[in-house]
């Protein structure tokens, strides 16, 4: 590019931080506001409208966003004064320190206000440490994956030390890594030293704010978990310090034993209890559920035997659990609800749900939004012959890695080239990887990727700085041509500025691996440190999964085999924060896996919903807690994984407010013959008995039915012929359907046609005169290890039916059928309330009664990066029964057995029960 474009994108990059700058303390900033500063500051360099628009966009994704408070459930039936604190008066000291430091890391004022008014909630839902007489509580804080969870309980922490807690414990997970970075971000902004041993306590973050503060003690640092032998080192209690005093451990027996003897030999001077020291217990591994190992150390029921003992040597304590999913273990794992409520660490106090700031780049926006997760989104085709996902043994052999992880990698060194020509280059960078649970397989994999890095390198290096058109003679160099204009044409650079500073872009790259078994480091402190920006592949598999920050994260290449909620929410380390380079980040997953994040970001969304309407309802912990384990999809997150030996177990199961869908369909025709039929059998009992139900649909070919009897639905549904695997499913939904018969003794009944008829349009025929329009559904899109072959997915050991690509029937919008205008109007309302998304789910909050829709279906095959398409099947039944919400007393009785295990688990399935990457 001539040397004028260079200067002009100088001149972008420098209006662009001055503004940010310059109008970051305006109060309810609006784009309009930014444009007409924008304006004005470009005049004078005459720079393009696409220059001009890149400019507001990026001040706008720095400065135009906010953050509600988020709502809580609380148990009304205590006598608990939440504004203990306004009345105590004390001076919030750490908390003020810790403010200007957000401040400084350029955190908006607005969403530091936020937090300060969210943890000030919070405080005030704590026991007031001066009163000996309250009951000590427990609560549960419901954030985001990577949303500032860590940012909210640090806060907690600064509030909890001025209001006159002296102990705080922080459970920062069960790897060493983890809990190193949960250390180096408690020393930044609540004790103000540097615990790095080399370091020598210099001063750091909030200590460099105010060299006056009495500064916090911490008995644990960034190398070294709490142990016996620091605590022999101590020699004195607790009550030998003035300044409150903080521990960072892991969540390990050995660990939790160590404190427990230090705190009991030591500190409770031959009585049962330590009377006099108020203590605050924050665990951020509340929702690890999922990993059941053999490892004695690891065990969840000894881990929590050992916290609640900790506990219980404080008479004056309070626990409080942080999570990023609503399906945490304190809900699920107890055996019965009588365990689940006498448990002494369940949440009977209060749960905080959290609202996530708007420049959150969250499961909704990368799963939900459309628009902008067709821009992020990859899906892998070529994987299975290279690593196989449910590749079940340490000593697999890596041959080769897929191309489309090769892919992944020259788009990071190109995200890595467009940051530094946006005036990013001193950011963190970073890339994840993740495609084995052994370790062993993991080293091979970085090796490859080293291997690979090398010969980019050096044909970068010796290309870089040839005319383009020479350039793009090297094989290297026109893969990354292909790249960039395959996935950055619109980034706003121009691919000779590109090829220039490439050298510059993969020199720095270098691959670690992570896990507990690794020397190597990932260590983003260092670098800043030393002034550095970090470039790295991150290679790994649990390590990568739980609670480890990635920063910078832009390209994430994930094959991991899970239906698991949790392991999969925490496995997206690509949720989070990406200020100036959001549309530059790429997530490479498999169909299937997006499929499941799908579902999983719509339920833990439902779920958040239904807290804010259990708060509308008056409703407490408890009765969240009784709906959550008979929530129909928990059933995945439980039974499957707490039932390895177990024959039965009876479950109390609800749909209140669920869609349920047949998305696994026959690809025979005996079993679509079958429902063809049921299909036309129920159109001609609503033809003969309720044809003063059908309902007049404007611009729509679609028919709709309003009010019928539920038999009518009932025996309908008991014709319709599921796939044994999701048999279980149908009885459950035909029970439940009965037992809220009631209440809900009527439902409304849709056949889903499309709205435009095109030439050759496939039809199904309800009778000799009226028919719907079928509507395309991908089932497959899996390359097969062969050219021109390829696989149809499948459930697990069956031939003979196809599974819809993410596993949905309906498409969004459809469940507004037959709604009059003043239910879609409070469906909306609902939807602004709760942060804008229109999801069909509100549709369903209002209808208020059932709703059973009818599909016709032409099923087809669609390869990746095509417009061609094979149709496979035509004119498939396929139903989805939405049920109506707010009923979370109504439940049916439910057995599952070793078979549903199976069947909703998957075979092979690598969950986290045989993962390697445990810390000792």
């Amino acid at each position: 590019m001539p040397e004028a474009a260079n200067e002009a994108n100088l001149v972008s990059d420098t209006i662009k931080e001055l503004l940010v700058k310059k109008l970051m303390s305006a109060d309810n900033l609006e784009r309009d506001q930014i444009i007409e500063a924008a304006q004005k500051s470009v005049a004078p360099f005459g720079l393009s409208a696409e220059q001009l628009d890149a400019i507001v966009d990026y001040v706008c994704s720095r400065l135009v966003h906010s953050m509600k408070e988020g709502v809580s459930l609380i148990d009304n039936t205590t006598d608990h004064d939440e504004n203990w604190p306004q009345k105590r008066q004390r001076a919030f000291n750490y908390w003020d320190d810790y403010k200007k430091l957000l401040l400084k890391e350029e955190w908006h004022p607005r969403v530091v206000n936020t937090l300060g008014d969210v943890t000030d909630k919070i405080l005030g839902l704590l026991k007031d440490p001066a009163d000996a007489s309250e009951k000590n509580r427990r609560g549960l804080v419901i954030g985001h994956v990577q949303s500032g969870k860590t940012a909210n309980y640090i806060g907690l922490v600064t509030k909890a030390a001025d209001a006159g807690y002296k102990f705080i414990i922080v459970i920062a997970g069960i790897h060493n890594n983890l809990r190193r970075q949960t250390q180096q971000r408690i020393d930044l902004g609540f004790t103000g030293r540097d615990s790095t041993p080399e370091a020598r306590r210099r001063l750091t973050g909030v200590g460099q704010m105010n060299k006056n503060r009495r500064f916090p003690v911490s008995l644990t640092n960034t190398s070294q978990d709490f142990t016996r032998r620091i605590a022999h080192q101590l020699g004195a209690g607790l009550q030998g310090f003035s300044q409150p005093v903080i521990v960072v451990i892991k969540k390990n027996v050995k660990t939790l034993q160590s404190l427990f003897s230090w705190l009991k030999n030591g500190n409770t001077f031959g009585g049962e209890q330590i009377t006099d020291i108020p203590m605050l217990m924050i665990d951020d591994e509340a929702d690890n559920a999922s990993i059941n190992t053999n490892r004695e150390d690891l065990d969840p029921t000894k881990t929590n035997q050992e916290i609640r003992r900790i506990l219980k040597l404080f008479k004056k304590h309070c626990y409080v659990g942080y999570t990023a999913t609503p399906y945490a273990n304190i809900f699920i794992n107890p055996d019965s609800e009588n365990e689940m409520l006498k448990d002494d660490l369940f949440p009977r106090d209060f749960i905080y749900c959290l609202d996530a700031p708007t420049d959150y780049f969250g499961a909704h926006r990368v799963f939900l939004d459309e628009e902008k997760s067709g821009k992020i989104l990859e899906t892998i085709e070529d994987a299975e012959p290279y690593i196989p996902i449910n590749h079940k043994t340490k000593d697999y052999s890596v041959k080769e890695l897929p191309p489309s992880l090769y892919e992944a990698i020259r788009v990071f060194v190109l995200a890595k080239a467009i940051r530094r020509l946006r005036g990013q280059a001193a950011k963190h960078t970073t890339m994840m990887v993740n495609l084995s649970r052994f370790v062993n397989v993991q080293r091979q994999v970085r090796d490859f990727i080293s291997f690979y890095l090398e010969i980019l390198k050096r044909e970068v290096r010796y290309n870089h700085s040839l005319p383009v058109s020479a350039a793009l003679q090297n094989k290297t160099i026109k893969e990354l041509k292909t790249a960039f204009d395959d996935f950055y044409a619109d980034s706003g650079v121009e691919w000779p500025d590109v090829q220039r500073i490439l050298a510059d872009a993969t020199e720095a790259v270098k691959t670690v691996i992570v896990n507990s078994r690794s020397d190597e480091a990932l260590d983003y402190k260092k670098a800043s440190d030393n002034k550095e920006s970090l470039t790295a592949i991150a290679v790994g598999g649990l390590s990568l999964s739980r609670g480890l920050t990635l920063e910078g994260l832009t390209v994430s290449y994930m094959y991991r085999n899970t239906k698991m909620y949790d392991t999969l929410m925490q496995m997206g380390r690509w949720f989070g924060y990406r200020p100036g380079y959001e549309d530059l980040c790429k997530v490479w997953l498999s169909d299937d896996s997006q499929g499941w994040y799908e579902y999983i970001a719509e339920a833990t969304e439902e779920l958040r919903s239904r807290i804010k309407q259990m708060r509308r309802d008056g409703l407490t912990p408890k009765e969240f807690g009784l709906y959550v384990r008979a929530h129909h999809g928990v059933l995945t997150v439980t039974a499957a994984n707490k039932m390895r030996d177990a024959e039965l177990r009876p479950l109390e199961l609800t749909f209140s407010g669920d869609l349920r869908e047949t998305y696994i369909l026959p690809s025979e025709e005996e079993p679509t013959a079958n429902n063809q039929e049921a299909v036309r059998k129920l159109y001609g009992k609503l033809e003969a008995r309720h044809s003063d139900a059908l309902r007049v649909l404007d611009g729509s070919s679609s028919l709709f039915w309003e009010s019928v009897n539920w038999e009518l639905a009932h025996d309908f549904l008991r014709e319709f012929r599921y796939h044994r695997s999701i048999q279980s499913d149908k009885m459950a939904v035909l029970d439940y359907l009965k037992a809220i018969s009631r209440k809900y003794p009527m439902v409304d009944i849709a056949f889903h046609s499309l709205k435009i008829e095109k030439p050759g349009q496939s039809k199904f025929e309800l009778d000799s005169s009226a028919y719907i329009l079928c509507q395309e559904r991908a089932v497959g899109s899996k390359a097969g290890p062969e050219e021109n072959t390829r696989l149809i997915r499948q459930p697990p050991e069956e031939a003979g039916y196809y599974v819809t690509n993410k596993q949905r029937v309906a498409s969004r919008g459809a469940e507004i059928i037959g709604l009059p205008p003043e239910k879609i109007r409070q469906a909306r309302e609902m939807a602004a309330n709760d942060g804008g998304n229109m999801a069909d789910k509100y549709y369903r909050f209002v209808r208020g009664r059932p709703l059973l829709m009818i599909h016709a279906l032409d099923l087809v095959y669609k390869p990746a990066r095509t417009a061609a398409q094979e149709i496979l099947l035509q004119q498939v039944p396929a139903i989805g029964l939405a049920f109506p919400d707010g009923d979370y007393k109504t439940t049916i009785p439910y057995i599952v057995n070793k078979v549903w295990i199976r069947q909703n688990r998957r075979d092979g399935s690598d969950d986290l029960d045989n993962e390697e990457d445990y810390d000792e």
